[in-house]
C-alpha cells in the first residue's frame, strides 16, 4: 500500500521539529549550570538532552556537579526559558508552509509541559494550526521513549497506530513511535541520519522534504525505506 494511503494522522513532536528551541535550551542549561561551577559545553551538553526528560536532565547535572541542585533550579529554568523563547524563539525553517500544504489531520505529542508546547506554538504563530490537538505527557505521566504518549495521541484522534505518521528529530521520540506501531521519520538536519535511520526512522534533512516523502502531496509516488 503506497504511503500516502496509509496515514490518517500525522504526529509531531515539538521541540527540534516545529519550533526551533534545543539550542536555546541547551544554551540556556550550560549558563545555569555554569553559575553552580560546572564547566559544560553546549557541544558537550546537547547529546544529553535531546528528546529527554526534565528529569533526565537533572539527574544528568546533578551526577556532573557531585550534588543536588537546589530545590527552585527548575522552576527557575522553566521561567527563564520562557522569556528567552519570547525573545528568541523561531519555528524551523520550512514547518509553517508544510503544516498548512498538508490535508490530513495533524497534531503534537511532546514530553514537555503542556504550557511549555503552548507558548512555543504561539511564539512561532504555529498554534492556530495545533490547538485542539496538543498532547503532553505530563498529561498521562507516560514520556517516551515509552510509546505510551503516541498511542495516547492517536486514541484521543479516532486513527489507530498503524495510519499514524510521527515525525522526530530524536532517539527517545523515536523509538516510542516505532514501539508504537507507526511509521517515523526521523528529521536529522544532516547530522544525525545514522543513529536516527538506526532506530528505526526514515530520515529526511529539511522540512520541505516532509510532504513529499509522506506522499500526500507529492507529483510522483515512490516507495521509500528505512535503509
Amino acid at each position: 500500500m503506497p504511503l500516502g494511503d496509509q496515514f490518517r494522522l500525522i504526529i509531531f513532536d515539538c521541540d527540534g521539529v516545529l519550533v526551533d528551541s534545543e539550542l536555546l535550551v541547551v544554551r540556556l542549561i550550560v549558563s545555569m549550570v555554569g553559575e553552580l561551577g560546572l564547566k559544560w559545553t553546549e557541544e558537550e551538553a546537547l547529546p544529553s538532552f535531546r528528546g529527554g526528560t526534565m528529569a533526565d536532565c537533572i539527574t544528568e547535572i546533578e551526577r556532573r556537579l557531585g550534588k543536588p541542585v537546589r530545590d527552585s533550579f527548575v522552576s527557575e529554568l522553566r521561567a527563564r526559558m520562557a522569556e528567552v523563547f519570547k525573545r528568541e524563539l523561531r519555528a524551523v525553517e520550512g514547518i509553517q508552509g508544510v503544516v498548512e500544504e498538508l490535508r490530513i489531520p495533524i497534531c503534537v505529542a511532546s514530553n514537555g509541559p503542556l504550557e511549555k508546547i503552548r507558548l512555543s506554538l504561539a511564539i512561532t504563530g504555529l498554534l492556530p494550526r495545533f490547538a485542539q490537538s496538543i498532547f503532553s505527557a505530563y498529561e498521562i505521566g507516560i514520556w517516551k521513549p515509552d510509546p505510551g504518549l503516541f498511542l495516547h495521541a492517536a486514541r484521543t484522534m479516532g486513527v489507530p497506530a498503524h495510519a499514524c505518521a510521527v515525525v522526530e528529530d530524536s532517539v527517545p521520540g523515536v523509538k516510542a513511535g516505532v514501539a508504537a506501531g507507526m511509521t517515523v521519520f526521523g528529521f536529522s538536519g544532516g547530522t544525525r541520519d545514522e543513529e536516527l535511520s538506526a532506530a528505526g526512522a526514515i530520515t529526511f534533512r529539511s522540512m520541505v522534504e516532509l510532504p513529499q516523502l509522506l506522499e500526500l502531496t507529492a507529483p510522483a509516488k515512490r516507495t521509500l525505506s528505512r535503509a
